[in-house]
């Protein structure tokens, strides 16, 4: 990916063919959960920021990287178990199929996090 890109629709057509159909479905997913949120590029990413950012996602070589936080990482981690994670992300590989489910639960559970910050 290039720093060209300031679009959610750019970053997916310039990825991978193979890969589209994933990120598309992974934006659908985060967007149904998400409707109000801003829907931009930050850190070369997808980033969805609803009075704070809420989760990125990325497309790597052999990965689906999700970003939802820390504190995200660490309330689903009986779910992640499975993944490779880190700090604040998890890497869902390409070779298996991608939880959505997951990524829509964990994105829920981060925008219900930032409300009550702000409540």
């Amino acid at each position: 990916m290039t720093k060209d890109i300031t679009t959610v629709d750019q970053y997916i057509a310039a990825a991978p063919a193979e890969r589209q159909v994933i990120l598309k479905t992974v934006r659908q997913t985060i967007k149904a959960v998400l409707p109000e949120a801003v829907e931009k590029i930050s850190y070369q990413m997808p980033t969805y920021h609803q009075g704070e950012t809420i989760v990125h996602f990325a497309c790597a070589k052999q990965h689906l990287g999700f970003y939802p936080t820390p504190s995200a990482i660490t309330a689903f981690q009986e779910a992640l178990q499975p993944y490779k994670t880190s700090k604040g992300a998890v890497q869902f590989p390409f070779a298996q199929p991608i939880p959505y489910e997951l990524i829509a639960m964990m994105t829920a559970w981060r925008l219900a996090e930032v409300k009550n910050k702000h409540a």
